[in-house]
């Protein structure tokens, strides 16, 4: 195991457990106007991953490059959707004649 490789994996794991805590500690109301804002992050994280995945050979860094791509872009259009509808929550609606 090479030792980029293996810094990864830690780096990954340490983040995986300070996210899940961080996560944790938000209350309900705050979460869908915090995920609203966290889409732009996401789309950082979509740039780095398409960078990844641009080698013109397939190893392990590509494949996860993808698979980022693949789950950034969920997490992109999953929190717009969620926050479009929180937003529709607000307006007035029509009265019917």
């Amino acid at each position: 195991m090479s030792p980029e490789l293996l810094t990864g994996i830690v780096v990954f794991v340490l983040a995986s457990f300070v996210g899940f805590e961080v996560i944790n500690k938000v209350p309900p109301t705050l979460h869908t106007p915090l995920m609203s804002g966290s889409n732009a992050i996401s789309g950082i994280s979509i740039v780095g991953a398409l960078l990844m995945t641009g080698a013109k050979e397939w190893s392990l860094v590509t494949i996860l490059g993808f698979i980022a791509v693949i789950l950034a872009t969920i997490n992109v259009v999953g929190g717009f959707w969620v926050t479009d509808r929180m937003l529709q929550m607000f307006k007035k609606k029509e009265a019917k004649a």
